[in-house]
């Protein structure tokens, strides 16, 4: 039944629109208020009970619906013995930074019997984006649908008959925050999860779960928004329903050229909008199999299963009773990729481009005044002496951005910066380097040979108010080529150019795209690769940029830049909450 529930709490919001209409749209700013209380709950999957973390005992969380030009506030009590923060993932925080959420970047974590109300306003954003956890490895199941209305009718004229959430997540039968001590602890690989779920059930093709299978109902002859959220911790998916083709509609909240595809990628911590017709005939079960698997492009272990829920027809007989049924082993699902489908990826990613039109226009800078290059590693570094370590060759796993692996501070670096700033202290020397430190075929050279031990600490970015920024993502060959999904905390990018192999300053920018280009919060690095992303930086504050591989994350994988104030108040970060956690 906890299955079935989940079903209809996840679906509510498939009722509100009808006809392609949205909630009414009031010009009046409204303040929009919840509740979450981070609680544990004993869930069960694939045969396994256990405590989950979880907000208000739901998994996944609550879906948080607001309109465009809304302001937000949303208590957090903190009901477990553990620290946590919530991140409000790819809503700008536009001078509000004290409410982004991630832990010692820009507040300090919610003790346990505390609470903190993260106050923010939702400024010319409009769609599908995210929140979760922004502590250790909590957002393994702290996570829900984050959905902004627009104040304007969508820009496509199809008529929708209703709109479904459906989140893409990671179950582990064993407890999570242990994969993740006992990572850090010997500098090995993570265990990987046991089965991906969407919306919280992972499907018949997994132990024990043919209860627990997510399944939408449908009429024929209709037209639905699905509004598809990455949750999980540590994989990219490909999603497709079989013998339908998917119209991509927006990406990470921004609207987008539509396009028609078979199967799209969705990296973790990106969301996509597509309009699917139900137009075909169904067999005597009125069942087209959903499914999610993998985009592959590790060398460390991975979950390799596939995670599928089911479109019912509701013009077929018994629909008063919905079960999965039992699938047959001769089925193949024809229009999803294979796991290391990196063609197809890459097909994707290039059909993805801006709406670009007078309503919604794409204001990417033309002209930079910066540009840093960063290299995106994996590393191996020496064991230190008397010390286990279990990564490749005894040594330890870690990560970098230019060779630096970030360590979180003991404090807030926003409170710090801010207090700084306040007593006249020099805050605004910036330490992060702009280039690699030393240039080599960063693509091309021996995986596991040719690699350098990381230097640990929190170097900082600090870019003046205003400034035209590109910041060109550099994959390596160390360990392994891999795609990255790199995410920027306070702003909006423009994916300019990406291609495999090494950037060529002299080059590759003469191909980039300065009319219509991707506007994004994560941009997937291709394998083997690079990203080129342009910003401008006009939301004062300290911002987190880091790979959404939380694994990676927790190596090192990320950097922070502070974007200093402007002129007057309305360039200026606003003064902190009085309820800001303390350190």
């Amino acid at each position: 039944m906890e299955g079935l529930c989940n079903n209809c709490r996840l679906l509510i919001i498939t009722l509100v629109l009808l006809s392609g209409l949205h909630p009414s749209y009031s010009s009046l700013p409204t303040t929009q208020r919840f509740q979450f209380n981070v609680e544990w709950k004993k869930v069960t999957r694939l045969c396994n009970t256990k405590p989950l973390l979880t907000v208000n005992g739901e998994y996944p969380g609550p879906t948080i619906a607001v309109h465009e030009g809304d302001n937000v506030e949303i208590k957090v009590t903190n009901r477990v013995a553990m620290n946590t923060t919530i991140h409000w993932h790819g809503i700008r925080q536009l001078r509000t930074a004290w409410a982004d959420g991630p832990a010692y970047i820009t507040q300090c974590p919610i003790r346990g019997g505390q609470s903190y109300t993260y106050k923010f306003t939702v400024t010319d954003q409009r769609g599908t984006l995210l929140w979760h956890a922004h502590y250790g490895w909590q957002r393994a199941s702290i996570y829900g649908a984050f959905i902004i209305y627009p104040r304007l009718p969508y820009p496509f004229t199809t008529p929708i008959q209703a709109e479904v959430p459906i989140i893409f997540g990671e179950w582990w039968n064993g407890d999570v925050d242990a994969v993740e001590n006992e990572m850090m602890l010997y500098g090995g690989g993570p265990n990987s999860s046991d089965a991906y779920t969407i919306n919280g059930l992972p499907g018949p093709l997994y132990p024990c779960s043919n209860k627990d299978t997510f399944i939408q109902k449908v009429e024929r002859g209709k037209t639905y928004l699905l509004r598809i959220i990455n949750a999980a911790l540590n994989d990219e998916l490909f999603f497709a329903i079989d013998n339908h083709t998917l119209t991509v509609v927006e990406a990470d909240a921004v609207y987008m050229k539509p396009f028609t595809t078979k199967a799209i990628m969705v990296a973790p911590g990106q969301t996509t909008n597509v309009l699917i017709t139900t137009n075909q005939v169904p067999d005597s079960t009125g069942m087209f199999v959903m499914a999610a698997r993998p985009y592959v492009t590790a060398v460390f272990p991975f979950n390799n299963s596939t995670t599928i829920g089911f479109l019912k027809y509701k013009s077929t007989p018994r629909t008063e009773k919905i079960e999965a049924p039992t699938l047959p082993k001769s089925l193949a699902l024809h229009n999803l990729p294979e796991m290391k489908d990196t063609t197809f990826a890459t097909e994707f990613f290039n059909k993805i481009h801006s709406l670009a039109s007078p309503e919604y226009p794409c204001n990417v800078p033309k002209k930079i005044h910066k540009r840093v290059i960063t290299t995106i590693s994996l590393n191996l570094q020496d064991c230190p002496a008397n010390k286990t370590c279990k990564g490749f060759a005894d040594k330890i796993f870690l990560a970098s951005m230019n060779n630096q692996s970030f360590l979180r501070p003991d404090k807030s670096i926003l409170e710090s910066y801010y207090k700084n700033r306040t007593t006249n202290h020099q805050t605004d020397l910036s330490d992060f380097p702009e280039k690699p430190p030393n240039a080599f075929n960063y693509t091309g050279v021996d995986p596991f040979t040719e690699n350098m031990n990381a230097e640990f600490g929190t170097k900082l970015l600090v870019l003046p108010y205003g400034t035209n920024i590109e910041i060109v993502l550099q994959g390596t060959s160390f360990l392994n080529v891999e795609n990255h999904p790199i995410h920027v905390h306070g702003h909006n990018f423009f994916i300019v150019g990406s291609g495999f192999g090494n950037f060529n300053v002299a080059k590759d920018p003469t191909k980039y795209n300065l009319v219509d280009p991707p506007e994004r919060n994560t941009v997937a690095v291709p394998t083997g690769g690079w990203a080129a992303i342009r910003l401008k930086a006009d939301n004062p504050g300290v911002w987190f940029i880091h790979c959404h591989l939380e694994e990676h994350t927790s190596w090192g994988l990320a950097m922070v830049f502070i974007v200093k104030n402007g002129q007057g108040q309305a360039q200026s970060l606003i003064p902190p909450p009085d309820d800001l956690p303390l350190c």
